[in-house]
């Protein structure tokens, strides 16, 4: 089974929020895109709206939320990683979780930090090329054939 992780782009011109992480066990001292699990019975929207108001105190309207990327991620045995944008929000983003963020800072698209983690870049970079889809640790084999009834064919 797949954990979900939603993951929120806020775009203010040519630039995207990022928090430094702190005290979280994964990828401390980097900066990362507020994000968070999915929990049970919450659609991906949903949690896109819970992460922001909760980490940063936003509200954002359904309507707001454009899908920009999904990222099978093989971390932890497989990870889908969906990642919303919005550039319509009320509130002024705020780090309301300072025990799990250092900071918060707007970073241009085309100069993000030297230290963000890894898979959020490659994310980012996919979106910005209008790619949907972008696999992260997966070892990618030839395209197998198979038959009407699901089976490899030879």
């Amino acid at each position: 089974m797949s954990v979900v992780d939603v993951h929120v782009i806020l775009r203010r011109g040519d630039q995207v929020l990022l928090g430094l992480r702190l005290n979280t066990g994964y990828e401390d001292g980097k900066f990362h895109l507020p994000a968070g699990h999915l929990e049970a019975g919450e659609s991906v929207a949903t949690a896109a709206q819970r992460e922001a108001f909760e980490e940063l105190g936003v509200t954002l309207e359904t309507s707001a939320l454009q899908l920009s990327h999904v990222m099978h991620r093989q971390a932890g045995g497989g990870r889908m990683a969906v990642f919303f944008s919005a550039t319509d929000w009320q509130g002024e983003p705020r780090n309301c979780e300072p025990e799990k963020c250092a900071e918060l800072r707007w970073f241009p698209l085309v100069s993000l930090p030297a230290n963000l983690v890894p898979y959020a870049r490659e994310a980012l970079m996919a979106s910005e090329a209008g790619s949907a889809l972008s696999l992260d640790g997966w070892t990618l084999r030839p395209a197998e054939r198979y038959d009407r009834r699901g089976e490899r064919a030879a």
